[in-house]
């Protein structure tokens, strides 16, 4: 080959990684984008009131959310368990900025760990709370005392409580008391996500024997400071992260729906404690076939099944995860329009 022509080949080659990476940079700022405008629709009352009255969007409602009645979520919870599948319950509700919605809602999970209980399903389910439903914005005793009066029905009723975690700013908070709790119901899982730079850190706190930590990559959009932002760099972070709990013996809950995660948990575990209990974990109505895939080769599968009325900021959040589903909103608000 002529000098020129070396040189040329040279210069593509070199030129390469750069072009291939363009079209990946231009699709992760557009979904970064997009992810944002989602979330400052979740907190928009008049596209709230469009999305949620229109009739179109029930179809999409009921893909992601068992229903708005602790009966619905009961009824879903029999048709899962039926398929090998277990559950985790979220009645759904945030940021409650009156003690008689958090009340309220401390109530509907007694009413629903009582119906699991007395239906023969309290050993294929459990309930996840929200601290920010039972009053933490308000008082964060009231609500400890609220998550200790589900956790006395859940064990009464011979089940078991996680505990949420939500955006960045609460963290402390969550982890203070989830520790508390823990105290008198050890059971109590946590909730760590990957994305916070911070949480490999957490992971080494909570990685004790049988200590039950579900690891999730994190649905919020939080700032470079505090979290990790591509896609690569998260999927690193999630790895680093269960490595931990794996050392430590933990009980991992691993809630992804991505592929090369769930290869990279199987492969980690076969190599370094293959007879530690774990479980995985994916949303209602993501992925359905490979929560039954999994669960056909022995594996331990959770569902995490929202319900309630509040049920609108769930959804976005599920659009801002998900893109491909925005279509549907759009057309719901457009009919309604």
């Amino acid at each position: 080959m002529c000098t020129r022509a070396r040189r040329a080949t040279l210069t593509t080659a070199a030129q390469r990684p750069w072009t291939d990476e363009q079209p990946q940079r231009a699709a992760f700022s557009a979904a970064v984008a997009l992810r944002q405008t989602l979330m400052w629709a979740s907190r928009r009352e008049r596209i709230k009131k469009l999305v949620t009255k229109a009739p179109i969007s029930r179809t999409l409602v009921h893909r992601f959310v068992a229903g708005e009645s602790v009966h619905d979520a009961v009824d879903v919870t029999r048709t899962l368990s039926a398929q090998g599948l277990t559950v985790s319950l979220d009645h759904l509700g945030e940021d409650t900025r009156d003690a008689a919605t958090a009340t309220a809602a401390v109530a509907a999970y007694q009413q629903l760990v009582g119906l699991l209980h007395a239906e023969g399903l309290a050993a294929s389910a459990e309930v996840s709370v929200k601290l920010s439903a039972l009053g933490q914005a308000l008082d964060q005793q009231m609500a400890l005392e609220n998550a200790r009066f589900i956790c006395v029905a859940a064990r009464e009723s011979a089940t078991t409580v996680t505990i949420d975690m939500e955006d960045h700013t609460t963290t402390d908070s969550t982890l203070r008391i989830l520790n508390e709790l823990r105290a008198d119901f050890p059971s109590t899982g946590a909730v760590i996500q990957a994305s916070l730079r911070r949480s490999e850190e957490d992971c080494t706190m909570l990685a004790a024997p049988g200590s039950r930590v579900r690891l999730c990559k994190g649905a919020y959009q939080e700032p470079a400071t505090v979290a990790w932002q591509t896609r690569e760099e998260v999927r690193r972070a999630f790895v680093r992260c269960l490595r931990v709990l794996v050392a430590g013996r933990a009980y991992p809950m691993v809630a992804t729906h991505d592929p090369k995660l769930i290869s990279a948990t199987r492969s980690m575990l076969h190599e370094l404690a293959p007879e530690l209990p774990h479980e995985y974990q994916m949303l209602y109505g993501i992925r359905a076939n490979e929560q039954l895939r999994l669960v056909g080769a022995g594996e331990r599968v959770r569902v995490y099944v929202p319900f309630g009325t509040q049920w609108y900021s769930y959804l976005v959040r599920r659009m801002a995860e998900r893109p491909a589903n925005l279509g549907l909103v759009l057309r719901a608000v457009v009919s309604h329009g």
